[in-house]
């Protein structure tokens, strides 16, 4: 038995004789996908090795380790004050905690619209059971060759619930804090579902972060419903220690004239997988993808994205760039799939790196699929390093070697960073970049315990 085959032995044991557990507190839509889903990961070989959409990223390291898996929700004592300072200056938002992938049974009762539900996945499945079954597991399996997003299915127990209403604007963006603090190395999973109705609005900030020195892997599943004419933003920060690795999958489900913007920026952290998943399933539908990468050290991060035009006259935009130092590893595989009948499709794809060292390494590949005729579609990647004749013209007007190769890597960056529709968020992100290109931000910035990884 290799270690792979040892490592999916044990999630089975482990999901055979915590049944009873998982299913404990939650509904029967939840509990009833369970058995299908592990069977599916199963079918796929379990954890992905050397499988084509995880080429370039090796898993044993994650998934080697002895970690514990918590079964049963263990109340935790978070005072957010003392361990977490969002310090975006002037950007009021609506903070939500989970903390290990439940939903944090403290989090303040907050001002929002009557319509508008916002609570933990578990609670939702329970007291809205017609909702949740329209739309808890509609949309992450069409990732149908990626076996720990069914693995996320058969063991998530809670995450976040939003709801929005048809007509409603949710004014004041949520903030979902997703934090990670036990006394031994865990792996957790969290699940999270937002559901916008026709010509809802609403604005999502997640942050990530760690509270002790455990390793940390967090298989985490969020997906999105987009009515008509829905609009969402949808921004992303990433900043742990470099114990804690983390699978996000996300999964957009787009409708008629509806809208998704989204900014992905991972400062600091281990190995970080992000798969992005979006279907344009009727006309109009417009996509964007945004994301900045400062990796440094052995740093790993994988982005994978799939964007599924069904219908015609939509129009996507990716745009993915990162800055690599030391030995870190980046990893971008986007595809863009054009159906037959989603004619008058623009889609269009990019991805830019900067590496600073001659260890650090990219691996790029960029897809296009088109079944349909009358489209403008583009794609492409570039891997170079910082431009020398750039450089010799700030260093002829008393700019310093090491201020000019500064300016030069954040304008790099600023390209993504100015996507960011809130200012207050972009000017913060700004900071944070600036201080990460200097060496100046450590991991989990604005958690006060600061652990030592």
């Amino acid at each position: 038995m290799n270690d792979f085959e040892k490592i999916n032995t044990d999630l089975a044991t482990l999901f055979r004789e915590g049944r009873a557990l998982l299913d404990a507190g939650n509904s029967a839509v939840m509990n009833g996908c369970r058995e299908e889903a592990f069977r599916k990961f199963v079918d796929l070989g379990g954890i992905p090795n050397k499988q084509e959409d995880y080429i370039y990223l090796n898993l044993l390291p994650l998934f080697g380790k002895d970690y514990n898996v918590v079964l049963k929700y263990i109340r935790q004592e978070v005072d957010m004050n003392e361990t977490f300072r969002c310090a975006v200056t002037d950007l009021v938002t609506t903070p939500v905690l989970t903390v290990n992938g439940w939903w944090f049974d403290g989090n303040p009762a907050a001002e929002i619209p009557e319509e508008v539900v916002i609570c933990g996945l578990q609670e939702a499945s329970v007291k809205y059971p017609d909702l949740f079954a329209k739309h808890y597991n509609h949309y992450a399996p069409v990732a149908h060759r990626d076996g720990l997003v069914a693995l996320n299915t058969a063991f998530a127990q809670d995450g976040v619930f939003v709801y929005v209403p048809d007509d409603v604007v949710l004014e004041c963006p949520l903030q979902i804090i997703n934090l990670l603090r036990a006394k031994a190395d865990l792996m957790g999973f969290q699940r999270n579902l937002i559901v916008l109705g026709k010509n809802a609005r609403a604005t999502v900030l997640v942050c990530d972060h760690t509270l002790s020195e455990h390793d940390f892997l967090i298989n985490n599943t969020t997906e999105v419903y987009l009515g008509p004419n829905a609009h969402m933003e949808y921004y992303q920060v990433q900043n742990q220690h470099l114990g804690a690795s983390q699978i996000n999958s996300l999964f957009v489900s787009e409708h008629r004239n509806s809208t998704f913007e989204s900014n992905l920026v991972t400062l600091y952290g281990g190995t970080i997988r992000n798969n992005m998943y979006v279907a344009l399933n009727e006309e109009g539908g417009e996509c964007h993808l945004y994301g900045m990468y400062i990796q440094d050290k052995k740093q790993i991060v994988d982005n994978f994205s799939y964007i599924d035009h069904i219908a015609p006259h939509c129009t996507s935009n990716e745009h993915f760039k990162g800055v690599l130092d030391d030995a870190a590893l980046a990893n971008f595989s986007g595809c863009i799939r054009v159906r037959p009948d989603a004619q008058k499709t623009e889609a269009y794809q990019a991805n830019n790196n900067l590496l600073l060292t001659d260890t650090a390494r990219i691996n790029a590949k960029p897809q296009l699929i088109i079944d349909a005729d009358d489209v403008k579609c583009s794609h492409g990647a570039t891997v170079g390093q910082i431009d020398e004749e750039a450089m010799f013209y700030l260093r002829s007007r008393g700019i310093s070697p090491e201020e000019a190769r500064m300016m030069m890597m954040f304008g790099f960056a600023h390209d993504i960073i100015r996507r960011v529709k809130l200012e207050p968020l972009r000017v913060k992100i700004d900071d944070l970049i600036d201080k990460r290109l200097r060496g100046e931000l450590s991991k989990c910035y604005n958690c006060i315990m600061q652990c030592k990884k």
